[in-house]
């Protein structure tokens, strides 16, 4: 069997706390409709974006009224495109934004959506240009709850400190972490963003040993 990961993500929990910041939203639950629908348009705003910025760009949808998928359905990708300026690729993150949110509420909203089965859904987002593995997986398990381990650049540069007898591509890491898990959405939540909290204070308060 497996060896578990649950006392690292204990061991990160004790060193770094609850996770907070980005991450009080992301890991509230349960969440209301319209808080999976922030995470999801977060979850695109946030592609290769300080997160100081996406906060700015989500702002400016809110004072706007648009922070909605239903809203964004209907707003021009021109406008939408200038109201997410902050986050950086505007233009291409406007187009895939109107993309997710129409497919979305095509398919009757997130709560609807979230009934499927996650390989269904997986495909569905994935079918959406611009939409990659890691921000498909961000949008099942921080939006639909879904138990998927999210793999980034945070993740990778843990397995490689701790010496992971593991590939480091995406499905080969996310297997490795689902393997010695439970089947917890909760917990993947919790991990994960712990573990993007304690590489972005390497060298402050967190300081990871090998388990």
């Amino acid at each position: 069997m497996a060896e578990s990961l649950l006392p690292l993500y204990r061991q990160l929990k004790n060193l770094c706390g609850k996770p907070s910041g980005q991450w009080k939203l992301w890991c509230k639950r349960p969440k209301t409709s319209r808080e999976k629908q922030q995470v999801i348009i977060e979850a695109v705003l946030t592609q290769r974006a300080n997160w100081r910025n996406v906060q700015q760009a989500v702002e400016n949808l809110r004072k706007e009224g648009f922070l909605s998928l239903r809203k964004l359905v209907a707003l021009p990708v021109d406008k939408l495109a200038q109201l997410i300026i902050p986050s950086g690729f505007y233009r291409q993150k406007a187009t895939r934004l109107k993309s997710l949110a129409w497919l979305i509420i095509e398919k009757g909203g997130p709560g609807r959506i979230q009934r499927y089965r996650v390989e269904e859904i997986r495909k569905t987002l994935l079918s959406i240009s611009g939409i990659g593995p890691e921000t498909a997986d961000d949008i099942l398990l921080y939006a639909l709850e879904k138990p998927v381990f999210v793999i980034d650049e945070y993740t990778r540069r843990l397995a490689e400190r701790l010496n992971f007898p593991v590939k480091l591509s995406y499905d080969s890491l996310q297997k490795y972490f689902e393997a010695r898990l439970p089947k917890d959405y909760r917990i993947y939540q919790d991990f994960h963003a712990l573990i993007v909290i304690d590489g972005k204070k390497r060298g402050k308060r967190c300081n990871l040993k090998e388990v």
